[in-house]
């Protein structure tokens, strides 16, 4: 077999020390990178419209917060540490968690400029019958049930008197996001929720064809679980996002 040379032998000992050394180090920066990295469950249409178009501002402030973007429809536990923070909507309160309400939200309907000039143009409500509507189609998510109880058109139009139009006719998607861009693309009308659409309506790529809004008992909130919330990383990105929130008001 191999046997080590006698310079090989008077090495050993000080290579034992090194390799030491360097797995301490390694250990060290995973556990350095692990404690500078935030975990941000959110759905992915209020990331892609609201939060990432905003996360440079934090990452100016704090460089060294790693931020990973989850962003899925479904629930994550949050006390067994699947995220450190979560912004959710139209989710029941859970108790446990510590909530804070970043957005009410006002739904109502919003098209391209295209759309809404017809023919026929919309100009009442009326004129929605026989119209596509794109529904955003949340019926398979056990987490939203407070969510369908606004946001559908038949509880909309429900809402404002309105419940005479059948919402049978349309566009089915499971996703937000697809939603909003199947409106903007002018294939019909969607029911906007005011923090993800605000910045299509001032682009002019979507217009709001009637005065009608319905003000909810849903929002957006951010949560987190006691365990994480006094993390440093948590509270910069609470603070932060608390704050920027706070800053934008339904126009």
């Amino acid at each position: 077999g191999l046997e080590l040379t006698r310079e090989g032998l008077a090495g050993q000992a000080d290579l034992a020390v090194a390799m030491r050394y360097i797995s301490s180090s390694v250990a060290k920066m995973r556990r350095q990178e692990q404690a500078n990295k935030l975990i941000v469950s959110v759905e992915a249409s209020f990331a892609t419209a609201w939060l990432v178009p905003r996360l440079e501002a934090f990452r100016a402030k704090h460089a060294n917060v790693n931020v990973l973007i989850d962003s899925s429809q479904h629930i994550v536990d949050l006390h067994r540490g699947d995220a450190d923070v979560a912004i959710r909507y139209g989710v029941e309160r859970d108790k446990s968690l510590i909530v804070h309400r970043l957005f009410d939200d006002q739904i109502f309907p919003a098209c391209s400029p295209s759309f809404a000039a017809g023919p026929p143009k919309l100009e009442r409500l009326d004129d929605l019958a026989g119209r596509t509507l794109i529904h955003w189609d949340i019926s398979q998510l056990a987490w939203a049930r407070e969510t369908r109880r606004w946001f559908t058109w038949d509880s909309w139009f429900s809402h404002v008197g309105a419940d005479y139009l059948s919402s049978d006719q349309g566009l089915h998607l499971n996703d937000y996001g697809l939603a909003v861009q199947a409106a903007v693309a002018g294939q019909g009308v969607v029911l906007a929720s005011w923090p993800i659409l605000r910045e299509p309506i001032a682009a002019g790529l979507l217009v709001c064809p009637f005065p009608e809004r319905v003000t909810t008992d849903i929002g957006y909130d951010l949560v987190t679980a006691p365990s994480a919330a006094s993390r440093p990383e948590a509270v910069a990105f609470t603070r932060w996002i608390v704050d920027a929130a706070a800053r934008e008001k339904p126009w």
